[in-house]
């Protein structure tokens, strides 16, 4: 009867850690939702940033050749994310117009002059960043620049249209975070309840509450990094899986490594810190209480 009595015991013990780290998954997975949610809406606003195009036009005067010269220093600038040079062939090129026929019309002159096209850093893909950089060339090449010219609308709808996705985003990650602290402190509470018995009998029998912890606190340690590495897998399964449906968005930019690996360390540190302070304050509330009220 014994034997069956424990055999019993050890199941119920071992099915409520397993129902544990499965509710703490979820609560992870939700978390690590949103949160994958906003790091890639960074990710993606620092693309469009750094998509945002200036032009540099020169002097009549300037000849190729330092416009080149002037290309190569351009492209050690912090500032920058790509220069580049382009002829007056490569601009027609681009605007669809056809070469010769318009030198016959123009009398063989130049109808577009050189130019080099700049791409910002996400950094200073700003209004202010936009022109500080704009003040920088005139100052590094006086008398050889004649206009800089970049979109002040684009630069400026890049940067608004996807705070207002983040702000919510971060709305939710916050209410999330909070429902999850609840659930996840009530999970452990509930867990710990039904050994309320035993940690009171290891504290009668003259244990220290440094000793009744620490295996307690050992064990949230693991179900807290087990849950991060469930919730982290379908977190990962999830993403893929919507990956591959209709959503062009993350077809074309789907999240980095860096932005799974950063997840992982944030889902780890979130679960092991709240299961460990959960338990931690769930067994001093065992072990202040007294033997009578546990009933």
């Amino acid at each position: 009867m014994s034997q069956r009595t424990e055999k019993y015991s050890k199941r119920g013990i071992r099915n409520n850690s397993i129902s544990t780290v499965i509710g703490i998954s979820l609560i992870l997975f939700m978390i690590g939702l949103v949160a994958g949610i906003e790091l890639h809406l960074n990710e993606l606003q620092n693309k469009t940033k750094e998509t945002l195009q200036g032009d540099i036009f020169f002097n009549p005067s300037l000849n190729e050749s330092d416009i080149k010269q002037i290309e190569i220093k351009l492209k050690n600038w912090k500032e920058l994310k790509s220069v580049k040079y382009v002829s007056p062939d490569a601009a027609l090129d681009l605007l669809g117009l056809a070469d010769e026929e318009l030198k016959e019309i123009y009398n063989e002159e130049t109808i577009i002059p050189p130019s080099i096209t700049f791409s910002p850093k996400a950094n200073y893909a700003t209004k202010e960043g936009m022109e500080k950089i704009k003040t920088k060339i005139f100052k590094s090449f006086p008398s050889k620049i004649e206009e800089v010219s970049y979109e002040e609308n684009l630069v400026e709808s890049a940067n608004i249209g996807f705070k207002r996705f983040q702000f919510l985003t971060l709305i939710i990650a916050v209410i999330l975070v909070i429902i999850a602290v609840a659930m996840i402190n009530n999970t452990i509470r509930l867990a710990l309840y039904s050994k309320r018995f035993t940690i009171k009998t290891m504290q009668l029998v003259g244990a220290r509450g440094r000793f009744i912890r620490k295996p307690f606190l050992i064990r949230a340690i693991v179900q807290g990094a087990l849950s991060a590495i469930f919730g982290m897998t379908l977190l990962v399964t999830f993403f893929y899986c919507i990956q591959n449906l209709s959503f062009e968005i993350l077809k074309e930019a789907p999240p980095s490594k860096e932005t799974f690996i950063l997840l992982f360390v944030l889902l780890l540190f979130f679960g092991v810190l709240i299961t460990v302070v959960s338990t931690w304050f769930a067994l001093n509330k065992f072990l202040r209480t007294r033997l009578d009220n546990l009933y």
